[in-house]
């Protein structure tokens, strides 16, 4: 067996007792049991179960990331980019990755390596979101009334609150993507407004957030 076959087995067999059992059921062990190999291969590929763990994190990221980039980068709008939002929230709990990521974060309070990487992992996301927000704010009345790279933070977490909400409390998630929905109607609006009406809109909003 090649070592990439490997490690990717091992990445997979560690995804899946997360999935299954959470981080405290991971040892090398039941990893190495779902992969099919012996459970030296941990230790020999990836020098620890934290480390196994990191790098399953950051590959399965990086594989969810590049699903929707494609999308990313034709959304034109703010209503699109929560369109963009809904689908990820549905397909995401579907294939039992919010799952995933409720028990990384979880861990990450007290273990650096995991930290680390679920932190990284969250950039992922952000780097491709900010962009979006960089082209959608530029050609509206909000241009330069928000930092794209600070509010790419915080749908990012607005996002990934809403998965791990909705996946305790379908209903309230249901009603919380539903009032994201009404604030994109309401962005579109102002995008609608006439010149004049732009302006004032524009102007009353520099100042309340302004204070």
């Amino acid at each position: 067996m090649a070592a990439a076959d490997t490690r990717d087995r091992l990445i997979a067999g560690a995804l899946e007792t997360v999935r299954e059992l959470g981080v405290t059921g991971v040892s090398a062990r039941t990893v190495a049991t779902r992969a099919g190999v012996n459970q030296a291969l941990v230790f020999y590929h990836f020098d620890s179960v934290d480390n196994l763990l990191a790098q399953a994190c950051l590959a399965e990221s990086a594989a969810r990331v590049a699903v929707y980039r494609e999308r990313f980068a034709r959304t034109g709008s703010l209503r699109e980019l929560l369109a963009v939002g809904r689908d990820l929230h549905a397909r995401e709990q579907q294939g039992g990755n919010v799952v995933v990521l409720a028990h990384m974060l979880a861990a990450s309070h007290a273990n650096d390596t995991l930290r680390a990487a679920t932190a990284q992992a969250l950039r992922m996301w952000t780097a491709e979101i900010e962009p979006v927000l960089a082209r959608v704010l530029a050609a509206g009345p909000l241009k330069d009334l928000f930092d794209p790279a600070a509010l790419a933070h915080a749908v990012a977490a607005s996002f990934i609150g809403l998965e791990l909400y909705g996946d305790v409390d379908p209903a309230a998630g249901a009603l919380a993507m539903g009032e994201l929905d009404r604030l994109g109607a309401l962005a579109e609006a102002l995008d609608g407004l006439g010149p004049v009406a732009r302006k004032a809109a524009r102007a009353k909003l520099g100042k309340v957030l302004r204070g």
